[in-house]
């Protein structure tokens, strides 16, 4: 099996909000397709060990944030590359964000929000695929919606180890790399050559956060 050919298929960058409580928790998805258009329904595709599916499950909501290719690295980085076990991924001034129906969704330059109910989820071996019913939905501008591969191509951002599409880096022996402890940027080269005010260009953090590999 080739299995090039289905990363030939094409994927988005969603924040998924949901609710803890009354704590707003979420992640980043890269998974959201429509199903149905008469009364819509949409899809969306989570791995089980995100703690955001099991707010999911006991709710039984969820919003969707459309990222842009405007929209802050920061987003990415906060939401993604973190767990809402032990972090309250909604505090603090990392990014722009507000309640719609009473579920979190990201203003920062996003295109835009919808909110849904769950209709049924069905499990896979590492994955949830959650159907789930549009409740509202609203354009919130005209920017044009990040890609999976103008993440990866554009940004150079990389994949969590949660995320269907995730692979594995190449060994390479000929290059030197260097990793973030924060959002598993990879840096190949000598990062003790960069100056002093280096940051990760995927979520911002100092060279002192980088591992060499």
């Amino acid at each position: 099996m080739e299995m090039a050919a289905l990363w030939k298929l094409s994927y988005g960058m969603y924040a998924i909000g949901t609710l803890d409580g009354e704590r707003p928790t979420g992640c980043i998805v890269n998974t959201v397709i429509q199903i149905t258009s008469d009364n819509p329904v949409i899809a969306i595709s989570m791995n089980k060990k995100n703690y955001t599916y099991e707010c999911i499950k006991r709710s039984g909501r969820f919003a969707v944030s459309v990222l842009s290719e405007q929209t802050s690295q920061n987003v990415i980085a906060k939401l993604g590359f973190s767990s809402g076990r032990d972090t309250d991924k909604f505090d603090g001034d990392i990014f722009d964000w507000e309640y719609m129906d009473g579920l979190p969704v990201v203003k920062e330059n996003s295109c835009a929000h919808i909110t849904a109910e769950v209709v049924s989820m069905t499990e896979m071996e590492t994955h949830f695929v959650i159907l789930a019913r549009v409740k509202d939905a609203v354009v919130t501008s005209n920017y044009t919606p990040m890609t999976y591969k103008y993440y990866h191509e554009v940004i150079k951002g990389k994949a969590p180890k949660n995320a269907p599409t995730y692979q594995a880096p190449e060994a390479k022996q000929d290059k030197e790399t260097w990793v973030c402890g924060v959002c598993g940027y990879i840096y190949e080269g000598d990062l003790t050559q960069e100056p002093d005010d280096f940051v990760c260009p995927v979520c911002k953090q100092p060279k002192s956060m980088f591992e060499k590999q």
